[in-house]
């Protein structure tokens, strides 16, 4: 199975210690000065007024960048929108990179007040051609995801459990570490 369009999320830690909206301007700056590698940034949407919805957007070309409030619970979300070349792991390892350096990005946008998780997180598969959410997918991408967070997790140091069996959700899986992961991420990745 060749996974695409992943999405990673990382919760906030704790409460939020920000009004959301604020996010709004570091994400206009980050588009008016184009400051994500290899992604052209495109405009921001705020939707903060959608119960649990996206919150607050950085619309990419390849990929959009968000504090999203989905199913009740703040973090920071990175969504591959375009085919990435490579493997599986290299997709997941990708589309965490992406999650990790947001977060690291808004925490010193916002220092003491904006905590993400460095225990847990969300891969999504948000293509339901390529991944419905059903048994057959669970058997056949658990194997795969499980690989590419080794590549960047380690060996045995998580647990992932399949999220919802929901057939009218997106296929996914939550993360736990063991140990915490760092935020931070290598120049050049």
């Amino acid at each position: 199975m060749e996974l695409q369009h992943l999405v990673v999320k990382i919760p906030v830690a704790g409460a939020l210690g920000i009004d959301p909206a604020e996010v709004v301007n570091v994400f206009h700056r980050w588009v008016a000065s184009q400051s994500v590698p290899g992604v052209l940034l495109i405009d921001v949407a705020e939707l903060l007024h959608i119960p649990d919805g996206p919150g607050v957007i950085a619309v990419g070309h390849e990929a959009d960048f968000a504090l999203d409030h989905t199913r009740g619970v703040w973090g920071v979300l990175h969504r591959r929108k375009t085919l990435l070349a490579g493997t599986n792991a290299d997709r997941v390892a990708q589309a965490f990179e992406g999650a990790a350096r947001t977060a690291a990005w808004l925490e010193e946008s916002f220092p003491g007040k904006l905590k993400f998780s460095r225990t847990d997180f969300e891969v999504i598969v948000n293509d339901r051609g390529i991944a419905p959410n059903n048994p057959a997918t669970a058997a056949a991408a658990l194997p795969e995801l499980e690989a590419g967070l080794r590549s960047i997790l380690g060996q045995g140091g998580f647990q992932v459990t399949y999220r919802d069996p929901e057939p009218r959700r997106r296929f996914g899986v939550t993360v736990h570490c063991k140990q915490p992961f760092e935020l931070a991420v290598p120049a050049g990745a």
